[in-house]
């Protein structure tokens, strides 16, 4: 049985430039303007879900979208960083960042690892039997689908970019996907 996942990224909230860890602030104005501009090219589902946050539950709703909230679409658990920005980190913790960034099974933070985070999306992927998906997830949630469905080496998560308002489409199921990547919903 074939699948089909539209993986919608959030758009930019009033904390995008800060890159905080864990922040669940708002979409800012320009963010839900796009948002609510793309209503109209957001394709159609059988089954809608969205991560927890207030973007990915702001991003839904501007898009039209009545999606339900799943805890598999969770953001990165970023533990003790969560609020801290990565120049922040970066000044206070440089080898724990650095470990965190070479090493995929690190959780210095004592939150979740990046490998753990794959597993969990993983999961996810494998239990939807059929039909058409969108699930509104984050950007790191979204860079896991992909590593999962591609068999991609963890190491890769880093070089994926997942631009605000994309939409990510893996096709197939069962180890083996397609995938197409990174198709603005706005203009």
């Amino acid at each position: 049985m074939t699948v089909r996942v539209m993986l919608i990224s959030p758009a930019a909230s009033t904390d995008l430039r800060a890159a905080r860890f864990g922040s669940d602030a708002p979409l800012s104005e320009a963010g839900l303007r796009r948002a609510r501009s793309a209503a109209a090219r957001t394709p159609g589902a059988d089954r809608v879900s969205a991560a927890p946050s207030r973007r990915c539950a702001e991003t839904a709703a501007a898009l039209g979208l009545t999606a339900q909230s799943d805890p598999a679409l969770a953001d990165l658990d970023t533990g003790g960083w969560r609020g801290v920005t990565l120049d922040e980190l970066a000044a206070t913790d440089p080898a724990a960042l650095g470990a965190w960034l070479a090493d995929p099974a690190a959780a210095p933070h004592g939150g979740e690892s990046l490998l753990d985070l794959t597993v969990r999306v993983g999961t996810w992927l494998a239990a939807l039997d059929g039909g058409r998906t969108i699930a509104v997830a984050e950007p790191a949630v979204i860079r896991a689908a992909v590593l999962h469905a591609l068999a991609l080496p963890p190491q890769a998560f880093w070089r994926l970019d997942v631009e605000p308002l994309t939409l990510t489409r893996l096709t197939g199921g069962a180890g083996r996907w397609n995938l197409a990547c990174g198709s603005p919903l706005a203009d």
